[in-house]
């Protein structure tokens, strides 16, 4: 069951993070802060990434692994993305910032896949990021919330 496997992933995390206190970084004061076109998301790597993603649906099964996880199904690359998602944060707190950028590229992926797999496009998710940063993030988190349990 992905319930059992997700506990237990976030049971793992729980004690990673108990017992490796996530070391500690020195920002210079002198440097400035990185701007969004820096990395020049306005080349969009995450869309062409996405655009590819789409066109292995076509490809051979046997010749793609984005294919062989999409054949999978929704469910499967969900799992997919928990495990990178589990590897990142092991990667931020007991590894160099080389496996940390590793890690967090192998999550970018899997997640393009499931939006793939569930047939959500790349760009409603920009779209929603946009919105959100015309507000505060404490207001925006705010007009997310879920009601509490009773």
């Amino acid at each position: 069951m992905i319930s059992t496997w997700l506990e237990d992933a976030l049971s793992m995390v729980s004690d990673l993070l108990r017992n490796h206190p996530a070391p500690a970084y020195h920002h210079q004061a002198t440097q400035m802060p990185r701007q969004v076109g820096e990395c020049n998301m306005a080349n969009d790597t995450l869309s062409r990434l996405a655009q590819t993603i789409a066109a292995r649906r076509g490809s051979e099964a046997g010749g793609s692994y984005t294919r062989q996880l999409l054949d999978a199904g929704p469910a499967k690359c969900a799992r997919k993305l928990g495990e990178e998602a589990v590897e990142t944060v092991i990667a931020a707190l007991t590894q160099d910032a080389e496996a940390l950028k590793a890690e967090a590229a192998d999550l970018l992926y899997h997640l393009l896949v499931l939006l793939e797999a569930r047939n959500v496009p790349l760009d409603d998710v920009y779209n929603l990021l946009e919105a959100r940063m015309a507000q505060s993030g404490l207001a925006e988190k705010a007009s997310r919330s879920r009601p509490q349990d009773e």
